[in-house]
Order: structure tokens, then C-alpha cells, then sequence
């Protein structure tokens, strides 16, 4: 009998530990006296921190739906050949 694989709780905890973080970044940047344009530096480089953490996540996203759909053409067919096998001998 085919097992479905356990769903994996590391992309929810790795997305709630990378909120914090840029929650946590964002408090430590407003709340540290910095010069207006220090302050705004250090805010477009938070930006462009998460923007390429969220692109790597987006791509890590985009693999497991790519993999989830595989797994279901698969299963599918599995599926067909079973129904198939079990006409046939039912026929037979």
C-alpha cells in the first residue's frame, strides 16, 4: 500500500522565524538614534534583505508545487492502471 509522504512543518516555522527577524530588525532600526539618512539606509537594506528572502522562499514554494504535482500525475496513473488491472480481471 502507498504511504502519502508527511507534510514537512519546516517552511511554516522557517517563514514565522524570518517574520521575527524582520520584525525584530525593523524595532532595533527605529528605536536605535541614528542621522535621518543612516536611518534610511539601513531601512533599504532591510528592504532588500527581505525582498530576496521572500524570492527564495517564493522559490522554495514554486519547487514544492512542482513536486506536489508530479506526485499527483503519478498517483493518477497508478490509480488508472490499478482500475485497469482490477477490469480485467473482473472480466476475466
Amino acid at each position: 500500500m502507498h504511504q502519502e509522504p508527511q507534510a514537512s512543518p519546516i517552511g511554516p516555522m522557517l517563514l514565522t522565524f524570518l517574520a521575527g527577524a524582520a520584525v525584530g530588525a525593523v524595532i532595533v532600526a527605529l528605536t536605535t538614534p541614528k542621522s535621518g539618512p543612516e536611518l534610511r539606509g539601513d531601512m533599504k537594506d532591510l528592504a532588500r534583505r527581505a525582498k530576496r528572502k521572500a524570492g527564495m522562499l517564493a522559490d522554495e514554494a514554486s519547487g514544492a508545487w512542482d513536486d506536489m504535482k508530479g506526485r499527483t500525475s503519478l498517483a493518477a496513473a497508478d490509480l488508472k492502471r490499478g482500475m485497469a488491472d482490477a477490469a480485467s480481471d473482473l472480466r476475466g
